[in-house]
């Protein structure tokens, strides 16, 4: 198989997923700390990030593993409490500088290039206990944090990820409250996350475009969780208009806003007011922006940031008993085909990556795409019989290389 000149091989990891370390040196308590160390079942086998691969003391390891590889770019995320324990710039942990400076410069040394991530879902204790995403007050806090990191590290990162996923966070934090702090607030939490998200996202955005771009000469976006959907029946009216809801509510709820006008999809808004006055609310339980809002929004990202996994089927299921959530809102049932390979929650759907990249393509004025996440799940512990993996990998490529380039 050959593959295009200029082709970045890359690894994405997360600081709670790999870095452990989770009171050395310094570092304020995440949420990720907080609810873990509670128990009760939440984590699987009441496990913790206080270890994990241990990267935090192990990044020489780590480093070797990239050269071997021979990857091209290395996208990792900032622990917020590691650099700012309490959330803020009024304590510094230098400790927390020294490790990252670590990391991008032997990045650099040995031509590998960084893709850094501020928010990888490990919110500082400290402001979660002021109402986290839910506070419009998180909006400042994180323009804070990224004005910091992009003057201590942006002299050397030249792509920068703000917020990891938020579509999917925003849904399993503060809507079904499987994530951190473990709180659901079904039907509206999730709205106001996303709410938040946005414009924070926009005005870190806004924050690196006036006082860090012309000297820094970098790009920043948001990574967004996608996969892709078909209808069930595609001679199905219902089904078909249930599947371009499944991907508003996915996808385009962050994606619209930011890659074309400022505003949430017209579908996602009269979904949900129409649900919202079934249910006897006086007005939608998604929150309005405004227009100056939507003028700040929009245009705020400098390329698109993918990251798939996995396909659906989808058809229409409607919410008749008028319950209360994300979910519910779409009113879609969504299940594999029975013919996919399926690992976990992954379907081995190669095919769904093409289709997903030529909607992003057709539907946001054909952006530069950076696919930031990919993989294939493997058992505890991995066998060595790598065969599916390389298989799933080579019919990634052969569907990718279908979509077009330009």
């Amino acid at each position: 198989m050959a593959f295009p000149e200029g082709f970045g091989w890359g690894a994405s990891t997360a600081a709670y997923q790999v870095e452990g370390g989770w009171d050395a040196d310094g570092k304020g308590p995440s949420v990720w700390d907080t609810f873990t160390h509670q128990g009760g079942g939440r984590v699987f086998k009441n496990q913790t990030g206080d270890v994990a691969c241990g990267s935090y003391t192990l990044w020489e390891e780590d480093l070797k593993c990239i050269k071997q590889l021979g990857l091209t770019h290395y996208h990792f995320s900032l622990s917020w409490s590691r650099l700012l324990p309490d959330g803020t710039t009024g304590f510094i942990n230098q400790k927390g500088i020294d490790y990252y400076n670590k990391i991008i410069d032997d990045l650099l040394t040995n031509g590998v290039t960084p893709i850094v991530t501020l928010y990888h879902f490990d919110l500082p204790q400290t402001l979660e206990d002021q109402g986290g995403w839910l506070s419009e007050a998180i909006i400042e806090s994180f323009d804070e944090y990224a004005q910091f990191c992009f003057s201590t590290f942006g002299d050397r990162v030249k792509q920068w990820i703000t917020i990891n996923e938020p579509n999917l966070f925003a849904l399993l934090t503060y809507d079904l409250g499987v994530f951190p702090p473990g709180v659901p607030h079904r039907g509206t939490g999730g709205y106001q996350a996303i709410h938040n998200l946005i414009k924070a996202h926009a005005r870190s955005w806004h924050s690196y475009d006036s006082l860090f771009r012309k000297g820094q000469k970098g790009m920043v976006s948001l990574a967004l969780f996608a996969g892709w959907v078909e209808p069930a029946d595609p001679n199905s009216a219902s089904d078909q208009e249930a599947a371009q809801r499944a991907m508003a509510f996915h996808l385009d709820i962050f994606a619209k806003p930011i890659f074309i006008d400022g505003d949430y999809p017209e579908v996602v808004k009269s979904q949900i007011a129409s649900m919202s006055k079934k249910q006897g609310y006086p007005s939608s339980r998604l929150p309005e922006f405004t227009e100056e809002e939507k003028r700040m929004i929009k245009g705020t990202a400098d390329f698109f940031a993918v990251q798939y996994y996995s396909s659906r089927l989808v058809k229409y299921r409607e919410n008749d008993k008028g319950e209360l959530s994300f979910l519910q809102d779409v009113e879609v049932e969504i299940f594999p085909d029975p013919s996919w390979i399926k690992l976990d929650w992954v379907c081995v759907v190669p095919w769904g990556l093409r289709k997903l990249l030529n909607y992003i393509k057709d539907t946001y004025n054909n952006p530069v795409i950076y696919i930031t996440e990919n993989g294939f799940p493997q058992g505890d512990p991995a066998s060595l019989d790598d065969t599916q993996r390389w298989e799933y990998f080579r019919q990634t490529f052969q569907e990718l290389f279908k979509a077009p380039r330009h």
